[in-house]
């Protein structure tokens, strides 16, 4: 079975992370514009639906059927639920929340992998890199502003702590392919993920298809998990296909990008994503970070970066198999 490192080529594994970062800005971009109209669970089936058969396309010119043979099925199923976690708390941020304020938030995934790794892998993490997770953290609590309550608060703080799980979850799913190092090509990878956010959203739909459970509800993010499903119309129908070609661009990027080059390489371009967060949500949705939140996101990008380039200056990946796929 080929490992990535028979396949270093960081150039490339540099332009797959940049492809893939556009993707998933331009997802989160559509998720959030369709959020008012459709349920989570709706646009993730179709999203999967259709992304699944653009990656068993894939899958054809990267091996055949035989590829998706595994022997860890487990892992990846446990992986895809981490996954699926990180998508449900972070989009039910996202029909309230600011697209760069979520999106900024959801960043301090990497620190937390970082402090994670101390207990479940017995890594040792220096001060130095410890003092770059603490002030990534204070970039989250400028954001989030819990000293805050009520009137003074436009938004809740416990909304604010959904793309904080999410970033959670996302971690632990990191932490776990680091810890059992799976091995696939990155078409597979990408179908076993569609593959759990298909049987996810079919769960929820037969739970809350029809919408009962929204009576009552003023939650937003509530709301945007549990509406009832609606046939697109219009333009939407095109900007759910667009989702799905999304799904499978971001699936096979991410994937591939971290099968051609080490983390430590290709990681820090992650970033590239807060900067394209801020142009959608002032080009779409016509939202601008105030000054804390711009404190905020200044925090968390430099903490992040500053791990990233320690971690390739010990000449130490910092994830150290395939990256699983972000927000597929």
């Amino acid at each position: 079975m080929e490992t990535a490192t028979n396949h270093q080529n960081p150039a490339a594994g540099i332009g797959f992370i940049l492809l893939g970062i556009l993707a998933i800005s331009v997802n989160d971009m559509l998720i959030k514009q369709l959020s008012g109209g459709y349920p989570l669970h709706q646009m993730v089936f179709i999203r999967s639906a259709i992304g699944i058969v653009f990656s068993l396309t894939l899958v054809q010119f990267e091996g055949g059927w035989s590829i998706l043979k595994t022997s860890t099925p487990g892992l990846h199923l446990l992986r895809g639920v981490m996954i699926v976690l990180a998508n449900l708390l972070f989009f039910s941020a996202l029909a309230v929340l600011p697209l760069a304020e979520a999106t900024a938030i959801f960043f301090v995934a990497p620190l937390m992998i970082t402090l994670l790794s101390i207990p479940f892998l017995g890594e040792k993490v220096g001060p130095l890199r410890i003092g770059a997770v603490v002030v990534g953290l204070l970039g989250v609590v400028i954001m989030t502003r819990p000293w805050q309550s009520g009137s003074a608060r436009d938004v809740s703080f416990v909304i604010y702590l959904l793309p904080i799980l999410g970033a959670l979850t996302y971690a632990i799913n990191q932490i776990l392919t680091r810890k059992l190092g799976a091995r696939s090509k990155a078409s597979a990878m990408a179908v076993y993920i569609q593959g759990v956010f298909i049987i996810a959203s079919l769960g929820f739909w037969l739970v809350a298809g029809d919408g009962r459970h929204t009576q009552g509800l003023q939650n937003e993010s509530l709301i945007f998990l549990l509406r009832a499903w609606k046939w697109p119309e219009g333009i939407d129908t095109w900007l759910f296909v667009g989702l799905g070609f999304n799904s499978a661009i971001i699936g096979y990027s991410l994937s591939a990008a971290y099968r051609m080059a080490d983390a430590a390489t290709v990681a820090p371009f992650e970033y590239v994503g807060l900067p394209l967060a801020i142009f959608w949500g002032w080009a779409i949705f016509g939202e601008l970070p105030d000054p804390i939140v711009v404190a905020g996101i200044v925090l968390i990008l430099g903490a992040g970066l500053f791990v990233f380039l320690r971690e390739r200056q010990r000449n130490r990946p910092l994830i150290s198999s395939k990256r699983a796929n972000r927000r597929l």
